[in-house]
């Protein structure tokens, strides 16, 4: 809720001295005592009391205590003169005096340094007078500041009419500490209604040292909790090479306590203008939400007219159903080239995304049922539509020792446009048996299954006369297997450099067979250049030595014959924080019925990762795979990073040699030179300092070593006040890989950022912690502590 102006308009109403506690008192129940010097210095401490902890019924069911220097009166008039001191539970008033009159009109008036304290607020104003009957109230000179959150105001007058409406004039607020006029707001006039969310503002302004920066004679805002049909806060952008300058200026549209609507047009100086909707809705089988892009034209790109892009996207459980959408869709191939900062979709594999999916879940079984597509976003993009894909899962209840059934089946039928590819329906059944075996110092399974797969595949004429296998319009495997699995888990306490320290020592050997069963007959990526109808090879690291198949689905399912040994050490200190690990493995083979290059070969690479923690402020983490084999190192990365509260450097650094690249891509493949010269090295760092009380600095700087060209790079100076922030920002990040040694494009500009700092995230204009970054910092320490 924006607390432009529900500061001095919701707290003022709970203050509206409380007339409904004075009104439910009579001298039976005010119980004149003193109070302690410790507690009226209690009271001038003001301390935070949230309403969640005490709600408002409890309070005004308390006692009210009155203490002051001298009493008089009779029945019809009670006077309290010098410090006068009024409490009721955390709440509080006090004044130089006070005026009770019980019979008539039933009038309480405070005078002289009245300071009221709520627990959330503190107002401070020459008089305060309640009507006892009718609850009329009036506030003169008042001064607000909030307890439990940044914010304080003034206004000369306050006026509450009984229960049903308030007003107030020359009012304003700022989130600004005392004696600082960097910005406030004002309005002349403020009117609510009691049974209304909202409050109108006549004569509202915005000010900078107290001076008018703009101005709106009317505006309709929120002051308690609800949605308001209104504009947000704009945006606004500078110097931006493709867009020049930008500004935004969000619609909000409450069409219904359950749904609602953000209308943003976007006016780009180099361009024109586009058209943002967010549509989002609540509904019983879950939540949602539409995103819609268009701009009719673009003076930057002149052939392109009535460019716009979509995004549908659904998620909910009712009872034991699930439901799941995301559908998007764009103008053209383009499009993501020419809106950068587009919300539309999710890419995967130069590909937008369109999938749905409904199941139904009981304790013992599961159903569901699939649809994917793709809009491909090159013309090379040859990716299969799944139409439909129907999955049952069985999970049987514990046999005898813990044994556990499971019997998964799936059938899918896989449609593609390309005319060198088949289409395919496939049926995949996997009963498995899994035998536990658990102690404190031991974890041992057995697990057997039979994988039953039938294709039914069609495919153009001449496709297998193309081709070094022979696809059959009808295919079928049964492929049993195997896995043996332990692990033990020893414990020993040591003192390293004078501390304490857990060692743990897990090593864990397997067992896998898979038996070798002639698959050529079936389009797959082992056989096929680019075969696979969902199915890609898995990259290799020490958790993956470990799994059984090497492919994320079942369109191909390796041979193994084949041990893993494996190994992994932590050291955790006397919290139980977790400071250091290791795990290192490799394969051991039996035999190899990989192929012929593979026949002399009887262990894979060693793959090793490791995780640092010292003193909670440097941290690495690393992994790498080692083939010594050709004596080589296949793959690595690394991150390292100093970080305090006010400081952090981050340091990465990715390689993929040529050599791994070759082995992932199908057998046969011939295209390794396309993707690259010489494998992947790239090199990056992320940091972010002060540079003084006020004023910071972030950047960040990614370089590709083996095409020896910048990847992105970003610096930008952040100045920090009490109760706002200004940003400059440059960026500049890569746009394209096409012939980028010759002629990289890339994107660049300046930003520049405001924020108001106290009245929630979208409270500036153009502020962004991270301007167009494509690659930016995450927290590179994955220890479950």
């Amino acid at each position: 809720m924006p607390h432009t102006t529900r500061i001095f308009l919701s707290a003022l109403s709970l203050v509206m001295l409380q007339s409904q506690a004075f009104a439910a008192s009579d001298a039976s129940t005010v119980d004149v005592s003193l109070l302690t010097s410790d507690e009226k210095c209690q009271m001038q401490s003001y301390p935070c009391v949230p309403s969640s902890s005490q709600s408002a019924d409890d309070v005004n069911q308390l006692p009210i205590t009155i203490n002051a220097n001298s009493t008089t009166g009779n029945n019809e008039k009670v006077t309290y003169q010098g410090d006068v001191i009024v409490k009721q539970g955390h709440r509080t008033l006090q004044s130089d005096s006070m005026i009770l009159t019980t019979p008539g009109d039933r009038q309480v008036t405070a005078e002289g340094n009245v300071i009221f304290n709520d627990g959330e607020m503190v107002i401070e104003s020459d008089r305060i007078q309640s009507n006892l009957t009718n609850q009329d109230t009036y506030v003169e000179n008042a001064k607000y500041k909030m307890l439990c959150q940044s914010g304080r105001g003034e206004a000369k007058k306050v006026f509450k009419n009984g229960t049903t409406f308030y007003q107030l004039d020359d009012g304003t607020f700022t989130t600004c500490p005392e004696e600082n006029k960097s910005w406030r707001f004002g309005a002349e006039r403020i009117e609510k209604k009691d049974s209304d969310i909202f409050a109108d503002l006549y004569g509202t302004s915005f000010q900078v040292l107290n001076t008018p920066i703009f101005y709106l004679p009317y505006l309709r805002v929120p002051v308690e909790e609800g949605r308001l049909t209104g504009f947000l806060f704009p945006t606004i952008g500078f110097l931006d090479e493709k867009d020049g300058v930008s500004v935004q200026t969000p619609f909000y549209w409450n069409i219904h306590p359950q749904a609602d609507m953000v209308l943003t047009p976007k006016y780009m100086s180099n361009r024109g203008t586009q058209l943002t909707t967010e549509f989002s809705y609540l509904v019983s089988p879950g939540q949602g939400a539409i995103i819609a892009e268009y701009m009719p034209d673009d003076r930057l790109y002149p052939t392109i007219e009535n460019s716009w892009g979509v995004n549908w996207t659904h998620g909910g459980v009712q009872n034991h159903w699930a439901y799941n959408l995301d559908y998007s869709r764009v103008s053209d191939i383009d499009y993501f080239d020419r809106h950068t900062d587009s919300e539309v979709g999710k890419r995967e594999d130069s590909s937008l995304l369109q999938t749905a999916d409904i199941s139904y879940r009981e304790n013992l079984w599961d159903v569901s049922m699939r649809v994917r597509d793709f809009q491909p976003l090159t013309t090379l993009s040859t990716v299969y539509r799944l139409m439909p894909q129907v999955g049952f899962n069985y999970y049987g209840p514990n046999l005898i020792g813990n044994t556990r059934f499971t019997l998964p089946l799936s059938v899918s039928r896989f449609e593609t446009d390309t005319v060198n590819k088949p289409d395919a329906t496939r049926f995949h059944i996997e009963p498995t048996l899994t035998v536990p075996y658990n102690k404190p110092w031991l974890r041992a399974s057995a697990e057997a299954k039979l994988m039953y797969t039938y294709y039914d595949q069609d495919f153009a004429d001449g496709f297998n006369e193309n081709s070094e296998h022979t696809l059959a319009s009808h295919a079928e495997r049964t492929i049993p297997s195997l896995k043996l699995n332990t692990t033990v888990i020893l414990e020993n306490n040591l003192n390293l450099l004078g501390y304490d320290y857990l060692q743990t020592l897990e090593p864990q050997v397997q067992y896998l067979y898979i038996k070798d069963v002639d698959q050529s007959n079936i389009y797959n990526p082992f056989d096929y250049n680019g075969g696979g109808y969902d199915t890609v090879r898995l990259q290799t690291d020490y958790y993956g030595l470990f799994r059984p198949n090497q492919y994320s689905s079942v369109d191909y399912i390796n041979p193994a014959n084949q041990f893993t040994l494996g190994a992994s050490m932590r050291f955790y200190d006397d919290s139980f924080k977790e400071r250091f690990n290791v795990a290192v493995g490799q394969i051991f083979y039996v035999d190899r019925p990989f192929g012929s290059e593979d026949a002399g070969i009887n262990y894979s690479a060693w793959a090793l990762e490791s995780e640092i923690n010292i003193a909670d402020h440097w941290f690495f983490k690393g992994a790498m795979e080692y083939d010594n084999n050709v004596s080589d190192i296949q793959f690595g990365n690394a991150l390292v990073e100093y970080r305090t509260e006010a400081f952090f450097a981050q340091s990465s650094y990715r390689f993929v040699s040529k050599d791994y690249i070759s082995s992932t891509l199908p057998s046969g493949s011939t295209y390794i030179d396309q993707i690259t010269d010489d494998g992947i090295s790239q090199v990056g760092l992320v940091t972010g300092f002060p540079i003084t009380d006020n004023v910071s600095l972030r950047g960040q700087y990614f370089y590709d070593l083996t095409q020896d060209i910048r990847l992105e790079n970003q610096v930008g100076l952040v100045y920090t006040d009490a109760c706002w922030q200004l940003g400059l920002t440059y960026s500049q990040y890569l746009l394209s890989r096409d012939n980028i040694k010759d002629n990289p494009e890339y994107d660049s500009g300046v930003s520049v950022s405001f924020k108001l700092i106290g009245l929630g995230a979208n409270a500036g204009f153009g502020y962004s912690d991270n301007s167009k970054s494509a690659l930016g910092y995450y927290n590179p320490y994955g220890l479950k502590n």
